[in-house]
């Protein structure tokens, strides 16, 4: 029987556990998967474009289990009622096909999401980083500032988007959080402005330029999140020119995050191989890095797997008729119950 969680069970779970411990166990999670990075069968996601959006599908499998996620991302969305991101999951036996688990990953993207983020940037960031600039305050903002907050100590974020019921909403949200010092500013080259980490996490699908060379400053870490598709970008190539870039899965970064506009020679590091010390993460105090998050299969893979072992250990979740139950595994066909009824011509 396949178990379901449903929008409802993730809030249930995230409520029981708390936030801040289900994303430090979140950051647990992906470091151990790619940490066996070559034990997985990897591949770019499948996507389908129109002017609207995009829809697409992530698979990925070790040799015990297979997950994929359904995603979308649609900007206007919002419009009709809807997020612009839309998500569920799906976690199989790989021995059997039998898929064991179905859920909701809209929720679960933003957390992981968040968590990858906050794993990367304690190789990439300056270990005193206490400063991040969030720019583009939607629907991922919280969970961007919370783990940063969190898991590696941000102090004071500098706040920013082009729409100002976003800012406003975010700093609703995140105000009279201990610790945390929120700063409204009236641009992006305000916000950057002394910045340790800017973390950008736009949605307009275009190719943007929110971050240009003149507002870099040496040391800085650049967390590129909404650069996330071909045609969609949120950093000037002269930002990448002047960094030390990394990024998820190269096949798939290439083509869709922002170094799509990069030359096919250009340098950059899959970040695996710093987590498991193949190649040094920062290497100065004034270097400047760039994480160019696309999203890739594996982090939904290991959300599947922690939401699983979650679930079952706090009760959560539905069991689900998804698959026929046979007495007789070859009678497909007796599963319609259509004994004694007369078959239409």
């Amino acid at each position: 029987m396949t178990t379901l969680l449903t929008t409802q069970d993730i809030a249930r779970l995230v409520q029981r556990v708390g936030l801040p411990d289900l994303l430090r166990r979140l950051v647990a999670t992906l470091e151990a998967d790619y940490l066996r990075w070559a034990e997985f069968d990897k591949t770019p996601r499948v996507a389908a474009h129109s002017d609207d959006g995009v829809i697409e599908l992530m698979p990925i499998a070790d040799a015990s289990l297979y997950s994929f996620k359904y995603v979308n991302g649609h900007p206007k969305n919002h419009r009709v009622g809807l997020p612009t991101v839309m998500a569920f999951g799906v976690l199989a036996d790989v021995a059997t096909g039998a898929p064991v688990l179905l859920s909701e990953l809209t929720l679960t993207t933003a957390m992981r999401t968040a968590a990858t983020s906050v794993m990367v940037a304690k190789r990439l960031a300056r270990p005193d980083s206490r400063v991040m600039a969030l720019i583009g305050n939607g629907a991922q903002s919280e969970f961007q500032a919370l783990a940063f907050h969190h898991l590696l100590g941000i102090r004071e974020l500098r706040l920013f988007d082009i729409d100002p019921a976003a800012t406003a909403r975010l700093v609703r949200h995140l105000q009279g959080m201990p610790g945390l010092t929120l700063t409204v500013c009236a641009s992006t080259a305000e916000a950057v402005r002394g910045a340790d980490i800017v973390t950008t996490v736009t949605a307009d699908k275009g190719l943007a330029t929110i971050l240009t060379p003149d507002m870099i400053e040496p040391g800085m870490h650049i967390n590129g999140v909404g650069g996330d598709c071909p045609g969609k970008t949120e950093l000037h190539r002269g930002v990448l020119a002047m960094a030390r870039v990394v990024c998820e899965f190269e096949p798939q970064s290439r083509v869709e995050g922002d170094m799509q506009q990069m030359p096919a020679d250009f340098p950059v590091t899959e970040f695996w191989r710093v987590l498991s010390g193949q190649v040094a993460g920062r290497e100065s105090r004034d270097q400047v890095t760039v994480f160019d998050s696309v999203g890739f299969a594996l982090e939904d893979f290991s959300a599947l797997r922690l939401l699983r072992e979650l679930s079952t250990a706090l009760g959560l979740g539905a069991p689900l008729d998804l698959i026929p139950q046979m007495a007789d595994p070859k009678n497909l066909f007796g599963t319609l119950q259509l004994h004694g009824q007369r078959h239409a011509a």
